[in-house]
């Protein structure tokens, strides 16, 4: 079996943090966002909500919780099911989520 190595392993090594992470740092590091200021506006404007609420881009994110999604015409609902503080390839941000 291959494992991992470089970027790619701290990536899913940081998929068992163990602090506490912001949803809009989450969604980040899941690659919905660009940037974590865009991340928090699309908060702050409604258009994310956990578990049904509305939420404040420093509400805790944590895994079980389920996000949807709303920009523009595109709509999305997912449930966390890692978190990483870090921003890594597309490839390993898509195990910190299920659609």
């Amino acid at each position: 079996m291959c494992r991992p190595t470089g970027v790619a392993a701290s990536m899913i090594a940081g998929m068992e943090y163990e602090g506490r992470l912001r949803i809009d740092k989450w969604l980040w590091a899941a690659r919905f966002f660009k940037t974590r200021t865009l991340a928090a506006e699309a908060i702050d404007l409604g258009r994310v909500r956990v578990n049904g609420e509305r939420v404040k881009p420093a509400r805790e994110a944590r895994p079980g919780d389920r996000v949807e999604l709303h920009v523009g015409e595109v709509r999305g609902e997912f449930v966390i099911r890692g978190l990483s503080a870090q921003r890594g390839p597309a490839s390993v941000a898509q195990q910190l989520y299920e659609e």
